[in-house]
């Protein structure tokens, strides 16, 4: 085991002094991590090594011994018996044999009998809770009776194996992060599940065409009730045979690498479905097989169990999930859900408003450990696959590597910002926004903390809540959305709308992340089919035509995001320093900015227009409006001449240069430098349309 003594400063101690009290609990932290990495490569050789679980336990084929192994971890189980299609069900002919430490396995001779691919089966566990047909826990496939509504085991063994071949794509070549988070089963415009097919061929190509270069896929991991958006998981190696099966998946991986785009997992490691019947809860008949016995066990909102991240064959299963998404399914990383909920014992149910809430008795020391060896392990079988922490409590090292007193993201979910902007709608009309207040909200993080920054993910869509266009323009989007009609709701909803996107996405992070049709402003809330909606699929989809129809406005708010996002790619705006304020205007709800070379004015103001304003610039120059959202193509108005040319103007007395400009209400607009040191003694009156 490796010792840090107390003098030992950590890097992100030496980038944030404020750390420094806290040193030892770094210190604790690392050395716990190198205690089980050391420990693992013992006793296994490696932590790849170790992430073998999938291919020790589960049904696996054998090529040299002719037949199938199937093995399951049950140390409190009294017997165990695998059944299926290919004996029958018959509940007894094929009893599994202990090998201790819990284990038990049985061997099944092809030359004898065969386990024929998609037929049925499941394993009969008799423990203290009784005699129950368990799907076994690292099953690769499960699918669901239609008239029971009850899942079953399926072995998968294809005589095709899939064609990988000429999928060759690395992240490596992302510099701007740009993410579309998607749903497999509501990315369809039907009333019904759609398909990872259907994704492939349908979806992915509006993806393409909006500029982003990675998808990332919800409710991957199969999951009992559909209504859960995927975050209570049944069977953990099992992608969701509801849209499709495993070759399917890999078909959208693939194509999606052909186009270019990073396939992010989002992967719950946080906590899993209660079902004992399809998924892990009581697998053996004890409450700590997987999960913590007694109060720990249970999840106090999410009605799910909680996982012990301090048994050293939990971790195994959870790492060799890992590893299996990445090697079997090409992933090209993970967002993982609910981290703020697995560093903490409370699961992040307290305000984080002050230092000594990050290194308390509060803390899950064995989940911390258990993140630190799965971002180790996701870099060593992939460099740069991206690993995002889905995290509100802003804990410290998040997003710097174990060695540096991290944990080892690479990013982090900026979630106070849709927060913020959801508070701010329910509050205050936008008369009142404080646009330093404004700016001080997407500044607040951390220097080399990678940070995602958005305006809206699914969480504001669900039912109970509202997309920002719905807080917008309301009712008016049902009725009010044609080019045709006139109103003063949308009108507003339209122009903030597309300010609220660049303002994030400008200034906010590293990366940017947007849910599937949000970019047009997609009317719907998210309320999947269940009894109190007569199982209806009516909100549980997504309607393209709505962006498609050139009548309506939202092909306006499309098309506004598409030369935004392409503009952000362009410029490298993501990957560049903090954004530099230059001007703040409270009066007149004006700020102005620079960040990588470009020039950001956002006037939120609903009524005052200036004519002749004047905001500093940091070089002198000829310039140019790159990025207009008052654009008419955008559903603006037209109220600035974008072929004009800006010449700087020199304040001698105050010695900087200046632009002066047409300052309109309810707008944004990117402004570019084209040539350098060219400026003007003169004013240069800027003449409205």
């Amino acid at each position: 085991m490796k010792h840090y003594n107390r003098r030992h400063q950590y890097q992100i101690i030496k980038d944030d002094p404020w750390l420094e009290p806290a040193e030892l609990d770094i210190i604790l932290r690392h050395n716990r991590y190198q205690f089980f990495l050391d420990t693992i490569e013992q006793y296994w050789g490696s932590l790849y090594d170790f992430a073998n679980g999938h291919h020790f336990f589960g049904i696996n084929y054998d090529s040299s011994l002719k037949g199938w192994q199937y093995r399951e971890w049950a140390p409190a189980a009294k017997a165990l018996f695998l059944v299926g299609d290919f004996n029958q069900w018959n509940q007894t002919s094929h009893p599994l044999k202990p090998t201790g430490l819990g284990s038990w396995e049985i061997f099944i001779d092809e030359t004898k009998e065969k386990i024929p691919h998609e037929s049925k089966l499941m394993v009969l566990v008799h423990a203290a809770n009784g005699s129950l047909l368990r799907i076994p826990a690292y099953i690769r496939r499960a699918v669901q009776d239609e008239k029971t509504k009850g899942f079953t085991a399926q072995h998968w063994q294809p005589e095709e194996v899939f064609d990988w071949e000429n999928d060759s794509y690395d992240t490596g070549s992302i510099s701007e992060l740009l993410i579309y988070e998607a749903h497999t089963g509501m990315a369809q415009e039907k009333e019904g599940v759609g398909t990872y097919r259907e994704f492939a061929d349908l979806v992915l190509p509006r993806i393409k065409q909006g500029g982003y270069n990675a998808v990332q896929l919800m409710a991957v991991q199969e999951h009992p009730y559909y209504g859960s958006f995927g975050y209570h998981v049944s069977n953990f190696f099992a992608p969701s045979s509801r849209f499709g099966t495993p070759e399917d998946l890999k078909y959208l991986v693939k194509k999606a690498h052909q186009m270019e785009i990073a396939v992010i997992m989002d992967i719950v490691h946080s906590h899993a479905v209660k079902n004992i019947l399809e998924g892990l809860n009581m697998f053996d008949g004890s409450e700590s097989q997987y999960f913590h016995a007694g109060w720990r066990g249970e999840h106090p909102d999410w009605d799910s169990k909680v996982f012990n991240y301090g048994n050293w064959e939990v971790i195994r299963f959870l790492l060799s999930n890992v590893r299996y998404w990445l090697e079997e399914f090409h992933f090209d990383g993970f967002r993982f859900d609910g981290v703020t909920s697995m560093l903490y014992v409370h699961h992040g149910r307290v305000a984080f408003d002050s230092r000594d809430k990050y290194f308390t008795d509060s803390i899950d020391h064995d989940a911390i450990t258990y993140l630190q060896l799965a971002n180790k392990l996701i870099h060593d079988i992939k460099p740069k696959a991206i690993s995002i922490a889905e995290d509100v409590s802003g804990m410290p090292g998040l997003c710097r590597p174990a060695e540096d007193g991290g944990i080892g993201f690479d990013y982090r979910l900026g979630m106070g910002i849709p927060d913020y902007w959801i508070k701010l709608m329910k509050e205050r009309s936008d008369e009142f926004w404080n646009v330093d207040e404004l700016w001080h909200v997407m500044n607040d993080r951390l220097p080399n903390v990678g940070t995602i920054a958005y305006a809206e993910s699914h969480d504001q869509a669900m039912v109970g809540d509202k997309t920002l266009a719905f807080w917008l323009m309301d009712k008016e989007m049902y009725f009010s959305m044609s080019k045709h009609i006139e109103s003063l709701a949308v009108d507003r909803g339209i122009a903030l709308h597309k300010m609220i996107r660049l303002f994030t996405i400008s200034l906010g992070g590293n990366a940017y992340l947007n849910f599937m049709g949000n970019e047009f402003g997609h009317p719907e809330w998210i309320d999947f089919p269940r009894e109190g909606n007569g199982w209806s699929h009516k909100h549980a989809r997504r309607q393209w035509s709505l962006r498609d129809n050139g009548l309506l406005l939202y092909h306006c708010l499309a098309d506004f995001d598409e030369e935004m996002i392409n503009l952000i790619r362009n410029y490298k705006i993501l990957s560049s320093s903090f954004g530099q304020k230059l001007h703040s205007d409270l009066a007149n709800q004006t700020i102005v900015f620079e960040r990588n070379d470009l020039i950001f004015l956002f006037n939120f103001s609903p009524t005052k227009s200036v004519s002749d304003y004047k905001f500093y610039v940091p070089k002198a120059g000829k310039y140019q409006i790159i990025l207009n959202t008052d654009n008419a193509k955008f559903g603006g108005f037209d109220r600035v001449d974008e072929s004009m040319e800006f010449f700087s103007l020199y304040n001698e007395e105050h010695d900087f240069h200046y632009l002066q400009i047409y300052n309109i209400n309810r707008s944004a607009m990117v402004l570019r430098c084209v040539e350098e040191g060219k400026t003007e003694k003169k004013k240069t009156a800027k003449k409205a349309k």
